[in-house]
């Protein structure tokens, strides 16, 4: 029985010695570890790869054309990002120009309403101004007066202060701006 407890005893020591010595090289091996650095910089990793599996020529080419394509890739994402920058500043000034373009037109319209008002006014004014006058004194400055402008202010007055005007006018202005007159209206009718 002494032999037996002399074999346990000795089974219990190795066992106890063998944890011993994996719990110390497992501090070591942890030690060393913590001491590098978490990611090992790009050249190590490229001897570390080199160490581990050396380079061929099918391996360099293949690097090589990874490395090409990579630089591509670089320098087409760089234009499209220059694309893409070219088409805002584009469009901010495209933004621009329509807003300028949309004032300017606004200011225009307004200028032209002011424009056809003031000339309407002036018109307005012209057309009592004859419509007052004497039918004889009216019907002198209706015979100088080109066909089509005569006809403007006549078709605007009243029809008995016309007519008076009409009576005085020589039979040929008379004519003319019954044609003129006729003709707006003819075109007015059909919608022509």
């Amino acid at each position: 029985m002494n032999f037996l407890l002399t074999q346990g005893k000795r089974l219990v020591f190795g066992a106890v010695f063998t944890l011993l010595l994996v719990s110390a090289l497992a501090r070591v091996i942890s030690a060393s570890l913590s001491a590098q650095p978490a990611e090992p910089p790009v050249e190590n990793l490229q001897e570390t790869a080199a160490l581990l599996c050396p380079p061929s020529e099918e391996v360099a080419n293949l690097l090589r054309q990874i490395a090409a394509r990579d630089a591509e890739l670089d320098a087409r994402e760089a234009r499209v990002a220059l694309r893409e920058q070219d088409t805002r500043i584009a469009t901010q000034e495209i933004r621009r120009s329509l807003e300028d373009l949309t004032q300017a037109e606004e200011r225009l319209a307004a200028r032209m309403y002011q424009s056809n008002e003031a000339s309407e006014t002036d018109v307005a004014r012209l057309t009592e101004v004859y419509e007052g006058m004497k039918p004889k004194d009216a019907a002198v400055l209706f015979e100088t007066m080109e066909s089509n402008f005569a006809a403007g202010f006549l078709a605007r007055m009243r029809p008995d202060a016309a007519a008076a005007i009409f009576s005085n006018l020589s039979p040929e202005k008379a004519y003319a701006l019954s044609v003129v007159m006729a003709g707006r209206n003819a075109n007015a009718a059909t919608g022509g």
